[in-house]
């Protein structure tokens, strides 16, 4: 099965580390194109900021990655930027960090883990999804099947959408593609075979990430 995480909106999270304001701006972006003008616009809104610092990755298997110091020592701002892209594995999306300087050095160290804590603080606020590819199974039944495959689908977590009543029923239940022969199968023990199950469109759906999903993927 096909999937992906990324942020869930668009938006922002400024926080305060040694008198420095770090703000943390992320966008989603499907191309290279798209990030350098989020980029830009960052970059054009905070005209006296020290540093507008960046990383982003795109494609389904995150195949498109970039990062920028943007003059802060080299390795100390994009590359752990891009690194907490990395570990929570999120793609299409655009981070720029933003300082005003607050007059206290961090130093390397300090510079490190204050732009990955921008980057995790941000990503976390903002919130995370999962795309996952998904498969319309349309189902055609009797009416006194009805009741049979209303039960199972609950049983699994599955709803029927767009049911229509005709000289018999029929519905759409959308679900990951990877479930779709194991629903046809049973659907097709219960009811001996009698019913007309159509495979539909594919697309990608996405659902939210509790906290502790987020923590598992940051830390399998």
């Amino acid at each position: 099965m096909q999937s992906y995480f990324t942020v869930q909106k668009d938006g922002e999270f400024e926080l305060e580390i040694k008198k420095s304001r770090f703000i943390c701006h992320v966008a989603r972006v499907t191309d290279e194109t798209a990030a350098q003008a989020f980029i830009a616009q960052v970059r054009k809104a905070n005209l006296k900021a020290n540093h507008n610092c960046f990383a982003y990755q795109l494609g389904l298997t995150a195949n498109i990655q970039k990062q920028s110091d943007d003059g802060e020592p080299s390795g100390t701002a994009g590359v752990p930027m891009l690194e907490v892209l990395r570990q929570m594995q999120l793609t299409n999306l655009c981070v720029v960090v933003t300082r005003y300087f607050g007059g206290i050095k961090l130093g390397t160290g300090g510079l490190i883990r204050a732009y990955s804590h921008a980057t995790s603080a941000g990503l976390e606020h903002l919130g995370i999804v999962q795309g996952i590819e998904q498969t319309a199974c349309q189902i055609t039944i009797d009416y006194a099947q009805f009741d049979t495959v209303q039960n199972l689908l609950s049983q699994l977590n599955l709803t029927a959408e767009d049911i229509q009543y005709t000289t018999n029923i029929q519905m759409t239940v959308w679900l990951a593609t990877t479930a779709v022969s194991d629903l046809q199968q049973q659907l097709t023990e219960r009811l001996n075979g009698q019913l007309q199950f159509d495979l539909g469109p594919q697309q990608f759906n996405e659902v939210p990430i509790s906290a502790q999903d987020l923590h598992q993927i940051r830390y399998q």
